[in-house]
């Protein structure tokens, strides 16, 4: 009785198939939650891809995926100093977005950010100069620039990776690699086309794992169902039924990351006003729940437990029965999942 990951496994490595024939020198990405996949299952896929490189999030996602991936192992995140030591192998290479940083790796393998549109971080034009003296104490891998997934100006993505290629090219730094984020297929090939001894690497994460979203569904099982009366009280709070239904009790609750919700970007009015409504229902402790049954998707009884949720199913639809399993609709990079399966 689980909350539980099923993947079409032939659908979902067919999907990181065609994504890594359209981005030759793919570099696969696997950070956070491993995007609800975990960092072990997803270093499997990679080797089977034939990838040679692994991007992690952290030192500490380094320190776990090296025992489970073989290749060179890229931690995104930049390069601090007074950050706290993590032993790792010669085969990762370090993220660093400062001119201070490169000096505080020296002999190290880095890969030095720029500061794009994102305006995160990243090495600025002006700082470029400073990189000449600083670069002959580590070994360097390439440059890389993180790119906006939306652009509300009209800029076009390839032309913000040329300007910096040319940046670059007129402070004779070495162009060999440029690692990119956040570009389109076709992008990536005005770009090979146009700096051919230049070879482009395109960090994908959500793209590749996440891509086909018919490939992978979660399914939590019911563990309990007990019929209520309308004005029956119930659970920790003692609420009243609002009408006659049953308490189902299923398999996944905030320690799966079930009832939690990363902030999300609305654009458009629809959107927004459905975002009002959600918010006003929450008020009057109503709050809908991820899980469909009988093709709708139901509603907590009552805040969701830290393994279990408890819905309320009205008496109208199907009374579930205990084992079978509910589909829920979860976000992969805030799930944990009890048990993946293999289909």
């Amino acid at each position: 009785m689980a909350l539980t990951l099923y993947v079409d496994t032939a659908r979902w490595r067919a999907h990181h198939k065609h994504v890594s024939e359209q981005f030759p020198g793919l570099v696969p990405v696997c950070k956070g939650n491993g995007y609800g996949f975990g960092h072990e299952r997803l270093a499997e896929e990679a080797t089977r891809l034939g990838s040679d490189i692994l991007a992690v999030g952290t030192t500490y996602e380094a320190a776990r995926t090296k025992d489970w991936f073989s290749g060179d192992l890229l931690v995104l995140t930049p390069f601090r100093r007074g950050e706290e030591p993590v032993p790792l192998p010669d085969r990762v290479i370090r993220s660093v977005s400062s001119v201070d940083g490169v000096h505080g790796l020296v002999g190290a393998r880095v890969v030095i950010e720029v500061m794009s549109s994102m305006k995160r971080h990243g090495v600025t034009e002006q700082e470029l100069p400073q990189l000449h003296a600083a670069i002959e104490d580590v070994r360097l891998e390439g440059f890389a620039i993180h790119l906006p997934l939306d652009r509300t100006d009209g800029s076009d993505a390839v032309e913000e990776v040329i300007g910096w290629m040319d940046r670059l090219r007129a402070a004779r730094l070495p162009l060999h690699t440029m690692f990119v984020s956040h570009l389109k297929a076709e992008d990536l090939a005005r770009l090979q086309q146009q700096f051919p001894q230049t070879r482009f690497r395109a960090r994908i994460g959500t793209r590749l794992w996440l891509g086909d979203h018919d490939a992978t569904e979660y399914r939590g099982a019911v563990l309990d169902v007990t019929h209520v009366a309308k004005g029956d009280r119930f659970g920790y709070r003692q609420q009243k039924a609002a009408s006659d239904g049953y308490l189902v009790v299923v398999a996944g609750g905030t320690s799966h990351g079930v009832g939690l919700e990363a902030p999300k970007a609305l654009h458009g009015v629809m959107p927004r006003a459905k975002g009002v409504a959600r918010a006003g229902l929450a008020t009057v402790n109503r709050n809908l729940a991820p899980f469909v049954w009988a093709g709708k998707q139901r509603w907590f009884a009552e805040p969701p437990h830290m393994q279990v949720s408890i819905l309320f199913v009205p008496s109208d639809a199907p009374e579930p029965k205990v084992g079978e399993e509910l589909v829920a609709h979860l976000r992969h990079t805030t799930t944990q999942f009890d048990r993946i399966v293999d289909r």
